[in-house]
């Protein structure tokens, strides 16, 4: 292990499991929920966050009492006319790193753990950030990025953390009122894709989102090594109804395609609270034409001198990520969305310590994926199939075009959300808690036309295949108990249990692949995986100036019925396999000075590989995935050490730290060219290790009144240190930097509130220099399937007209810079919203 990680001692208090439905703590005796970590202020998009969350845990607000002050250190206060209580409440207190916060709604993230946590509140999205999507409330948090290509990016918007990438979807953890979001079936977008399901979340109905940085809690798994996110929803303490409609508008300039593309959504949310019933009620609906994100190519030299094939013209020339010249010859996956959203959250005050709570959320998606051709006939007609040639270069044979090239998807997904929860919360020697969720793919299907189906015949109908996910979905159960002997001592102890089942079938479709029902199996994967983990934690206050935190996890995990049907009449299964193993936690800080707090964490984290990894070998007209059913678990040290401070108006935070992972598991995406398809597979890879710095800075009422400020600037230094396997030759990828790590990346926030109903925000984003391959042979990022380096400007404009009216006008990337991560990112978008509470 790296040394510079044995200098902590880790790991979490954690007064509710990660499934605890923390909307359901607004408990009934008054008190002040206790956040962690200094006055750092987040460089998330507010300007400010509270950072880092913990303290001895205390009953949260009565539900009855109205909220005082949201998390310290935000960018200023929830309207104008509330500001000078709300910097009177917020005022922060340093006592061992924790800074007490009064506020009505408490988070599922830990609460005794001195560590790095940040968070933003509604009123800070609601200021400053153009949110069409849930995820949107993370775009200025510190090292933070996820990969939103478009409004309702439903299978590519990956989260990426200090020392993990865009391509490692299951080295996060997504909460929604501590409800598994994240989605743990597999890993990355290698054949199916496997992204949190952000969709359950909208942007009106949060209150606040908290992010803790490191796997620094017994109480996760091994998936929260890069970051654990957690939405706080809006649960109502009286009548309160609200509505919002918005408007997206992105001009589309690349290669080929010059046209507007566009995004309505609307939303509405009503709830209430009568006695012992809460109830809160959210529907949302999005109607989207994305840009085209992927684009038919032939290298120059894969054409041969000849007359054979269609003379066309219209190829756009460019070079691929190895610089290789290349013809872009179409666009296609331009997705018309269409989304909608219910949720329903219910909570019954069963004695004035014990809450029963549940939710439901229901997410459908329809979504038309289309191509278009390039290229044109001597007639002006589009040509989307056959041989071709190009400036007399035919391209013939395995060259010519196909179905796939072009291709036409259609599909149809109904996902639900289900959480029940039985919590007490009177904040005495004893807490308990009890809860479970789960997710389906109730309806899960996608047809798609043939290779030997192109357009534009394939868009009335024609073979294909209908893929169907229909069955997939996972399980959580926990149990939790905590014993405060004192008011400086707190054991938690609790048991978990996570199932994962993949269920996904391809079949063929000879007659019309848009309506006709499925026909004989082409490919089946399925499989399971289970996780069983006990843990135990223990804070306490080792004198005026000290806290120490130990936390032990143990998991038992189990992999069984693999199996993967490569036709009708060929399949193979898997043998079932276990893992034992521990993670130990330890976190200490340190009182130096009374606005000064030093803290150190370490946590070990045990990744286990995913169902999908593990047995989902697939293939479509156009892809392919290659599974490995003996992968080992990735295994990884964190360690952090941070020095907190707060000087007059201005808060800081520079933390160091270091993760040291061995066996990373990771997807690779190359493409073929002979093949003519995407391909991906999963390996091991040895050794990889990351060091860095991380320094955030923020300031309310700076210097103007009114003006908040906030920044934050990531080093990262990761490197592959070992690897058996490579991409072309031996050795090719050792010394090489880590996929989607950038060496640099920084956020900006400035806002400036005029006075009672004008607020104006300026903020930026900052990527440096990253590769997409193992072997960083993608030296063009700014082409098709590259990674590209970004520095991005957003702008919003507020406006309140009075207590229930509100517009706000925006731009997002107002530089119009044009940048990719194998896909290309939104340019200039223009927003306009209206909105109305009540």
């Amino acid at each position: 292990m790296n040394k510079t990680l044995i200098v902590a001692a880790l790991a979490t208090a954690y007064p509710l499991a990660p499934v605890s439905c923390a909307w359901a703590q607004t408990a009934t005796a008054s008190a002040s929920a206790t956040a962690a970590s200094a006055p750092t202020a987040a460089a998330s998009t507010a300007a400010s966050a509270a950072s880092s969350q913990a303290g001895t845990p205390v009953p949260p607000l009565p539900a009855s009492a109205p909220k005082e002050a949201t998390l310290r250190g935000r960018s200023g206060p929830a309207s104008p006319t509330s500001k000078d209580a709300d910097q009177a409440a917020d005022t922060p207190v340093k006592t061992l790193g924790m800074v007490t916060v009064r506020g009505s709604r408490p988070s599922s993230l830990p609460t005794n753990i001195p560590t790095t946590l940040e968070s933003v509140t509604a009123q800070d999205i609601e200021r400053t950030i153009n949110a069409t999507d849930s995820e949107d409330a993370l775009k200025y948090f510190p090292s933070l990025l996820v990969r939103k290509r478009y409004i309702g990016d439903y299978n590519h918007a990956i989260l990426s953390s200090r020392a993990s990438g865009t391509g490692n979807s299951a080295r996060s953890a997504v909460y929604a009122d501590g409800i598994l979001l994240s989605n743990y079936l597999g890993n990355g977008v290698g054949g199916l894709s496997f992204p949190p399901r952000w969709g359950l979340v909208t942007p009106e109905e949060i209150e606040r989102v908290d992010v803790m940085y490191g796997p620094f809690s017994a109480a996760y798994a091994g998936n929260s090594v890069g970051a654990v996110v957690d939405f706080i929803t809006r649960m109502p303490t009286k009548f309160e109804a609200h509505a919002k409609a918005s408007y997206v508008l992105q001009p589309m300039r690349l290669y080929g395609t010059d046209e507007n593309e566009h995004a309505w959504q609307t939303s509405a949310s009503v709830g209430s609270r009568s006695g012992d019933l809460s109830w809160w009620i959210n529907v949302h609906h999005t109607d989207s034409l994305g840009q085209p994100l992927t684009f038919a190519t032939r290298l120059k030299s894969a054409g041969t001198p000849g007359t054979a094939g269609t003379p066309v013209t219209g190829a756009v020339p460019g070079a691929n990520t190895a610089n290789q010249p290349w013809l872009v010859l179409g666009s296609g996956t331009q997705y018309t969305t269409r989304q909608d959203h219910l949720k329903i959250k219910l909570a019954y005050e069963l004695t004035p310590t014990v809450r029963a709570s549940y939710l439901l959320g229901v997410w459908q998606n329809d979504s038309d994926g289309n191509a278009r051709s390039y290229l044109k006939d001597a007639t002006g007609a589009p040509v989307y199939s056959g041989p071709i040639r190009i400036e007399g270069l035919q391209y013939t044979g395995s060259q010519a075009l196909t179905g796939g090239d072009f291709a036409v998807t259609r599909e149809d997904l109904m996902h639900v959300m289900q959480g029940v929860s039985v919590l007490s919360h009177g904040g005495g020697e004893w807490d308990w808690g009890v809860s479970a969720s789960q997710y389906d793919y109730r309806r899960d299907r996608k047809r798609q036309n043939a290779a030997s189906n192109p357009q534009p015949a394939a868009l009335a109908g024609g073979p294909g295949t209908l893929a169907d996910g229909s069955g997939t979905g996972w399980t959580t159960l926990s149990a939790r108990g905590i014993w405060r002997p004192s008011a400086q001592h707190t054991v938690e102890v609790g048991v978990q249990q996570d199932r994962y089942q993949l269920r996904y079938r391809t079949l063929s479709i000879a007659g019309n692949f848009l309506t006709d029902e499925a026909g004989t199996l082409a490919s089946s994967v399925q499989g399971r995986t289970r996780l069983q983990s006990v843990y135990a934690q223990d804070a306490w206050d080792l004198a005026d100036r000290w806290r120490a935190v130990l936390g032990l996890r143990a998991e038992h995990w189990t992999a069984s019925d693999g199996r993967t049907d490569f036709s009708g009449t060929s399949s193979q299964s898997y043998a079932s396999r276990r893992v034992n193993d521990l993670s130990p936690k330890a976190a200490l800080s340190w009182q130096w000075l009374p606005q000064t707090v030093l803290k150190a964490s370490v946590g070990r984290a045990v990744r286990m590989p995913t169902v999908s990894e593990l047995y989902g070998a697939t293939s479509t007209t156009n892809s392919q995935y290659i599974n490995d059913p003996n992968l080992r678990p990735e295994k990884s040290w964190t360690g952090e050490l941070s020095a907190e401070t707060t000087v007059g108006a201005w808060s800081s935070r520079l933390t160091f730290f270091a993760e040291d992972t061995r066996d990373s598991l990771y997807s690779q995406t190359t493409f073929d060219v002979t093949a003519n398809k995407n391909i991906s597979r999963v390996q091991n890879v040895d050794h990889i290790a990351t060091k860095g710095l991380e320094a955030t800075v923020s300031a309310n009422d700076w210097g103007l009144q009114g003006l908040d400020l906030s920044g934050s600037v990531t080093y990262a230094d990761s490197r592959i240190k070992r690897n058996q396997g490579f991409v072309t030759t031996p050795g090719d990828t050792v010394g090489k930097w880590q996929p989607n790590i950038p060496r640099w990346r920084a956020t900006a926030v400035a806002s400036y509130r005029f006075d009672a109903h004008w607020t104006a925000t300026l903020a930026g984003r900052y990527s440096g220099r990253q590769y997409r391959t193992l072997n960083n042979a993608d030296v063009n990022g700014f082409t098709y399937q590259g990674v590209s380096k970004y520095a991005t400007l957003d702008a919003r404009v507020l406006y309140r007209f009075n207590k229930q009216w509100s517009a706000a006008v925006g731009v997002d990337n107002l530089n119009n810079y044009q940048f990719w991560n194998f896909h290309n990112y939104p340019q200039r978008s223009y927003t306009a919203e209206l909105r109305f509470d009540l």
